[in-house]
Formats: C-alpha cells, sequence, structure tokens
C-alpha cells in the first residue's frame, strides 16, 4: 500500500504540504538559475540543503513542466523555457519599469537618436523599452519587437558573453539568414567577430540588419557582474556613424549602469552592499 499524505490531511494541513512542496520547487529552480554555470543534481543538492531524492524529484517535476532542461550529456539543468518566459515577462512589467524609460528618455535627450534596452530571449533579441528620437527621420519600432541575433548589436554584444558552443547552440550550423549584403552568415566567420566584440564591449551594426541603419550596443550588467541585458542606440546613417556613436559611448554606459540599478530587489541591494558591483567577469545571466 502506498501511502499519500495528502489524502489523510485536513484541508489546512494539505494547504501547508502544497505550499511545501512548491517553495522546494523554487528553492531548487533558484539554485539553477543563479548557478555560474549549469549545475548538476549533487551541486544543487549541495547549495538547496535539501536531501537528494527530494532535489531528483523536484528536477524531473520541473524538466517535465519546462522550467527546467536537462542537458543529456553533461547531466547538468539549465533555465527551461517556462521559466524563461516567466522572467521575460516579469521584466516588461516590472513595478520600475518606468524608472528604466525615465533613464532611456534623458539619455535620448542627451544624444540626439533612439535608445533601447533589450534582453536575450531564445534565438532573439526583445526590446523591453524603447524611446524614439524626436528627429523626423527614424526607424519606428515598440517595445516587445524582436529582432535577430546574429546581425544585431545587441545580439552580437549578447552572444559574446556566452560560450562558444552555447553561442552555437543557438545559432545552429548555418548558413544564417542574409538581411542585407553586409549581414554575417556565415557561423564561423560571426564567432570571430564575437571574440572582438567581447574584447571592446561594444556591438555594432552597421546596415547588417537594416540597410541604412546603424547601431551601436552596450552591457547592462546585474549586481552580481553578469551581463542581463544590452542598453543600444541606432539612428539612419549617414547622421549616424559608427565613429559618431563612439562619441555616445560614455553616456550609454552610465545609463546602463543606472538601469543596471533598477534591476535590484531592496534583498539584493542588501545583500551586496559591503561587495564590490562587479567581482566576476561579466557573462550572460542564466
Amino acid at each position: 500500500m502506498v501511502f499519500h499524505p495528502t489524502k489523510f490531511a485536513s484541508t489546512e494541513d494539505r494547504g501547508e504540504l502544497a505550499t511545501s512542496a512548491a517553495l522546494r520547487a523554487f528553492v531548487v529552480l533558484e539554485c539553477i538559475v543563479s548557478a555560474e554555470r549549469p549545475p548538476t543534481l549533487d551541486e544543487i543538492t549541495r547549495t538547496s540543503g535539501l536531501p537528494k531524492p527530494t532535489v531528483y524529484r523536484v528536477l524531473q517535476l520541473l524538466v517535465r513542466s519546462s522550467l527546467a532542461e536537462r542537458e543529456v550529456h553533461e547531466r547538468r539543468y539549465t533555465v527551461g523555457s517556462r521559466t524563461a518566459a516567466l522572467a521575460l515577462a516579469v521584466q516588461v512589467h516590472a513595478p520600475r519599469r518606468a524608472e528604466r524609460r525615465a533613464i532611456l528618455a534623458r539619455l535620448v535627450d542627451t544624444i540626439g537618436e533612439t535608445c533601447n534596452f533589450t534582453m536575450l530571449d531564445g534565438n532573439e533579441v526583445v526590446y523591453l523599452e524603447r524611446v524614439e528620437t524626436a528627429a523626423n527621420v527614424r526607424l519606428h519600432m515598440r517595445a516587445g519587437s524582436r529582432v535577430p541575433l546574429h546581425c544585431t548589436a545587441s545580439g552580437k554584444l549578447l552572444l559574446s558573453g556566452l560560450a562558444p558552443a552555447q553561442a552555437r547552440r543557438l545559432l545552429g550550423s548555418g548558413p544564417l539568414r542574409r538581411y542585407t549584403e553586409r549581414t554575417i552568415v556565415e557561423v564561423d566567420v560571426l564567432l570571430r567577430e564575437l571574440a572582438k566584440v567581447r574584447s571592446t564591449g561594444v556591438g555594432t551594426d552597421a546596415g547588417e540588419y537594416l540597410e541604412g541603419s546603424v547601431c551601436l550596443a552596450v552591457p547592462v550588467f546585474d549586481p552580481r557582474g553578469r551581463m542581463c541585458a544590452t542598453l543600444a542606440v541606432h539612428g539612419p546613417a549617414p547622421r549616424m556613424s559608427l565613429k559618431k556613436g563612439q562619441g555616445f559611448l560614455a553616456a550609454m554606459r552610465e545609463a546602463a549602469e543606472l538601469m543596471g540599478a533598477t534591476l535590484v530587489s531592496d534583498r539584493t541591494a542588501h545583500a551586496t552592499a559591503s561587495g564590490p558591483a562587479h567581482p566576476r567577469p561579466p557573462r550572460i545571466a542564466a
């Protein structure tokens, strides 16, 4: 006979059991999300403090629910598609969204070109926030728009923060889709380009995605020093050029730092107040 504790529990006790199970699942998921690299079962067990059989059962449930994914070859666990979608929705509807828009608006007033706040979502870049320039000639897009990774400034910058193997998985075997004559369509060529982006910390796009459009992007770091988003500027050529955009970088990086601060909760701010803001080399948040 199999004993089911919820079968004989009171309504109140069943609620407590359900809450406990939900919290255990959240603890396991939190271990996956916050790990520097995809963790193993043993690593999650040590970090969570939960019994290994419990962690194993929770992981199976998370994988079946697409809240986590298991890397078959290395037996490590990563964020699932549903968790990634939830995280994105949280950022889109975050209480501090108005503050982020105000930061972008001030930057646009300073440099005179359209600015975006973007994040990685699957194999695309999504605009979480966007403020248009007042200039008559501009590219009309809106928050929620998605653009490709391989030929946009933000996309290349976000890719540069990934391990080459992870970047290859996102890009596929190629050839990549061509949008203009300048689009890089060979994966190996793009990976070499990403090495340059990684060394400079600036993503660029001069007509690779849209003819006559020039774009630069700088990273936005979370409190642990991981690249979690980008701040980008773009405008039409010849009004905007990569050389002219270099002059915007100081103001963009200052705004990006302010953007990063909006990602810090009161609890996180307290936990990181006594230490350096970026203790590790930047990388994409899991």
